[in-house]
């Protein structure tokens, strides 16, 4: 089961230093980058995955085509696709040896969810880190 108990949800996110984030957009108007400029103003490093940007840039960090090329500990894997592709991203989480993944909201997929606890991830599915951070009184990081 995803996590859905506030106390979990903070313990999770105060655990939380490095975020990979999956759809991760350079346009001002999508709300990946508006997440991705809140996470990274809470003092996580985010580090954005998008195959169609790869090599560019976005709030100052070089865009990663897949998981599998970053190449250092990922605590968390934000999931910002279409419900039908989650399954791909959570793949990739697993491989990539992520802790945890975050599927945004309107992104839920149980079989993805499943398979990623099967994994020993923890899930948390269609919440944002952007609404629950605040809500919950996370502490930045430090």
């Amino acid at each position: 089961m995803p996590i859905t108990n506030d106390d979990d949800i903070r313990a999770l996110l105060a655990g939380t230093r490095t975020i990979a984030m999956i759809g991760a957009s350079d346009r001002p108007d999508r709300d990946s980058n508006h997440v991705m400029a809140f996470l990274q103003q809470h003092g996580y490093r985010v580090l954005p995955v998008n195959p169609q940007i790869t090599g560019e840039h976005i709030h100052g960090e070089f865009v990663w085509r897949e998981l599998s090329q970053i190449g250092e500990p990922i605590d968390l894997v934000d999931i910002f696709r279409r419900p039908q592709a989650a399954g791909e991203a959570v793949d990739q989480a697993i491989a990539a040896g992520a802790k945890a993944v975050w599927m945004q909201l309107g992104v839920i997929n149980d079989a993805a969810a499943a398979r990623a606890e099967a994994a020993g991830l923890k899930v948390v599915m269609d919440r944002c880190p952007a609404i629950e951070i605040p809500r919950l009184g996370v502490p930045p990081v430090e």
